[in-house]
């Protein structure tokens, strides 16, 4: 069990904090915490909001008693509950590295003293965790990035990246889902949508789902590409347990 914090946050919300760690263990508990919630609270319950190492609980009435919900809360979270485990997927995202894409490539390569190659290398290889969705619909926070690669956000962000724009910024690497303004430096680009209104799960991937980023061709890109605007692309994936 975590030390956690109880804030009041707002007069329909509480949020509670763990150790401000990016860590697969905390999210685990953070997930548990939040299946224990909705099995004994769900009538209660208009929303749940997981963060890194954050979960906010956002209620259909106004809290009479922040005192006395904590409490609750408090005594949901060391109840002894099975709770069913889903699978999750890892996903295989196609990510061209070519210098057309990736725009900071260069300025990263100064920073960290390390090639452009070696750049790819290492983010391409690794597998990344989604701990939680959210600053737009279908962007996936992902933890596991090398610490090599550990890069502040641009100074000055940009006012427009395009959709698809895979991305570094702090500890953390990240996809542009739709194009929009940011301040995470772009290292390349995935013809993969990851977010579409007209699917029946708009976001295909889920929490503790993991992410593999494979480096391919510009022509590859484009080939993808077209797949994925006719909508025959079929993502890569496999089931995993844990």
């Amino acid at each position: 069990m975590h030390k956690l914090q109880y804030k009041s946050f707002g007069e329909k919300a509480i949020l509670i904090e763990w150790q401000p760690t990016i860590s697969i263990e905390i999210l685990d508990d953070i997930l548990q915490f939040k299946s224990k919630i909705l099995f004994k609270k769900a009538a209660s319950i208009a929303d749940i909001i997981i963060g890194y190492h954050s979960l906010t609980i956002v209620y259909k009435t106004f809290i009479s008693n922040h005192v006395e919900e904590v409490k609750i809360l408090q005594s949901i979270y060391i109840l002894e509950v099975t709770i069913e485990k889903n699978p999750h997927f890892l996903w295989e995202i196609p990510v061209c590295y070519e210098d057309e894409f990736g725009l900071d490539l260069e300025e990263i390569s100064k920073k960290t003293k390390l090639s452009k190659s070696q750049i790819i290398q290492i983010h391409s290889e690794a597998i990344y965790t989604v701990f939680f969705i959210g600053f737009l619909p279908g962007f996936l926070y992902l933890g596991g990035l090398n610490s090599r690669l550990f890069i502040d956000r641009k100074s000055n962000p940009r006012l427009q990246i395009e959709k698809g724009s895979v991305a570094i910024g702090g500890k953390q690497t990240g996809i542009y889902p739709s194009n929009s303004p940011g301040g995470w430096n772009i290292i390349g680009k995935t013809p993969i949508t990851f977010f579409d209104v007209e699917n029946v799960k708009p976001c295909f991937a889920s929490l503790k789902d993991r992410i593999h980023f494979v480096s391919v061709s510009k022509e590859e890109f484009f080939e993808i590409q077209e797949k994925v605007n006719n909508k025959t692309y079929q993502l890569q994936q496999k089931v995993i347990h844990d």
